[in-house]
């Protein structure tokens, strides 16, 4: 019989995360679950839509687990702090890895983890709780990810880089070997790194330009 879970959030990610746990582990989505004041109906997605403050009413932490599938709004702030709400009601929060993306035994990581499918994780690498991969991305070995990160797609991690809490790091990036991102950094999509950043420090790689010519002048 598969277990009972309980997906935090309402969004687009809450969705689709419902969808991979459905469809890849043993667990059954019974609801899912925000605060009181952004509930509009009493059902979403095609399941109960349940306020947080009254969650343990209607799943005890036995009945079920929990997933807080919430976004990186606030720089991953939103998503911390439900997951400690959740933590403190005593639920366990549970972790998705898409099949065939390979955990080795030296790779450590914590609670509340999403990593879909094509990433590459090399050994000897440390993952904190309440982190999203989304897909395609290459961790390299002995590289550490912080608490409450939100890695996007196809972003390169290369060996031996500390990336501190809270961090986003866009579409595409590339993070060069042996470096530490500080907390809270905001990295944009097709960023590279070369060096150590501060904390809070954001880096916005530059836009590609208009050309002056539109389509049908350049006769393509």
């Amino acid at each position: 019989m598969k277990k009972n879970l309980v997906m935090i959030g309402s969004g687009l990610f809450a969705e689709v995360a419902c969808a991979y746990f459905e469809e890849f582990t043993g667990y059954k989505v019974v609801a899912f679950s925000s605060h009181k004041n952004y509930i509009t109906s009493g059902e979403i997605y095609g399941r109960p839509w349940l306020a947080i403050e009254d969650l343990t009413r209607e799943f005890s932490t036995e009945d079920a687990d929990v997933f807080v599938a919430i976004g990186y709004g606030q720089m991953n702030k939103i998503r911390q702090r439900v997951y400690f709400e959740m933590k403190d009601k005593g639920y366990a929060c549970a972790s998705f890895v898409y099949p065939g993306v390979k955990i080795w035994d030296s790779t450590t990581f914590g609670e509340n983890v999403f990593i879909f499918e094509d990433n590459t994780i090399q050994p000897f690498t440390q993952i904190g709780s309440n982190t999203i991969f989304w897909s395609g991305n290459h961790i390299g070995h002995h590289s550490r990810i912080g608490n409450h990160c939100f890695i996007s797609s196809h972003v390169v991690i290369s060996g031996s880089c500390a990336v501190g809490d809270n961090v986003f790091i866009g579409v595409n990036s590339t993070l060069h070997d042996s470096i530490v991102i500080g907390d809270e950094c905001l990295i944009g999509a097709g960023a590279t790194i070369s060096k150590n950043t501060s904390p809070k420090s954001v880096y916005v790689a530059q836009q590609t330009k208009v050309f002056p010519k539109t389509s049908d002048q350049l006769r393509f």
